[in-house]
């Protein structure tokens, strides 16, 4: 087992309609935007999928990342849609008020208190106040196709903490007062399709090389090996990209670089608005 640092971020999704999207975040969940970054060519972490065409990454949530699990929107110019496969299951949110605010904009709610994102995502929503305490963000559901091994290699390899396990399913973090990540069995392999996400922890830059030779030393893939990313203006920060047993996407990036990364950005919601408008693509 390796000894980690970590810390949940977000979960990175591939959206078709960026002007859709933002009003779905930002007026049914509630969500703030965070910060805004657009990209002339496709990042060398394949952070927007196998497109090496312009895009853009917004993040949004609840709070700052330094302390609240967020969503990363990253939107490739000129793709309008992804195939959804059945590998993610969902994210808990604990807010009653976006259940008020989806009635209140005849946003669909699905049996269960179920929200259903642009592009297919779907949110499960407790019905309770919105927490201001604590990160509204409670869990992200994954599906395995095998439990035994994705329990393995995430508990047993990585060394995230189990916090409740069952023949179905098994709840695991890397800390207690942070959003957590669920594995879900479906009895069936796992197909991740076009729209396949991606989730992010952090983790102090001199664990990173531990984490490399940790997962060569068990023969499980690294997907892309460490490497620095720049974002234009802002800080470089250094990622590593594994693959669990059911392929689904980690990225680990230092910690370091990732807080002046990811300060939170007065100015996103304007710039998110205006690529909106500029989008002739």
């Amino acid at each position: 087992m390796t000894f980690i640092t970590g810390r949940a971020l977000h979960y990175v999704f591939k959206i078709p309609d960026r002007k859709q999207t933002a009003l779905f975040y930002r007026e049914i969940l509630g969500m703030k935007v965070l910060r805004h970054e657009e990209f002339a060519d496709g990042c060398e972490a394949a952070c927007n999928g196998p497109y090496a065409n312009r895009w853009s990454k917004t993040m949004v949530g609840y709070g700052p990342e330094s302390n609240h699990f967020v969503v990363e929107l990253t939107y490739n110019y000129g793709v309008k849609s992804y195939e959804l496969g059945n590998d993610f299951r969902g994210i808990t949110i604990r807010s009653s008020e976006v259940l008020q605010r989806a009635k209140s904009k005849n946003w669909p709610i699905l049996p269960g208190n179920v929200l259903e994102a642009p592009g297919g995502y779907k949110f499960h929503i407790i019905d309770s106040p919105q927490p201001t305490d604590r990160d509204p963000v409670e869990k992200v559901t994954l599906s395995s196709s095998n439990l035994s091994k994705s329990v393995d290699y995430w508990n047993g390899i990585l060394g995230l903490t189990i916090y409740n396990k069952t023949d179905k399913s098994v709840l695991l973090g890397f800390k207690d007062n942070e959003a957590k990540l669920e594995l879900e069995n479906i009895d069936g392999p796992v197909e991740r399709a076009k729209a396949y996400g991606r989730i992010a922890f952090a983790c102090p830059f001199d664990q990173q090389p531990a984490i490399s030779k940790t997962i060569e030393e068990h023969k499980q893939p690294i997907l892309t090996p460490l490497i620095s990313l720049d974002t234009p203006g802002k800080a470089t920060v250094r990622v590593i990209i594994l693959a669990d047993p059911d392929g689904h996407e980690i990225c680990f990036v230092d910690e370091e670089g990732f807080s002046q990364l990811s300060e939170v950005d007065p100015e996103g919601d304007k710039l998110l608005n205006r690529y909106i408008e500029k989008d002739k693509s």
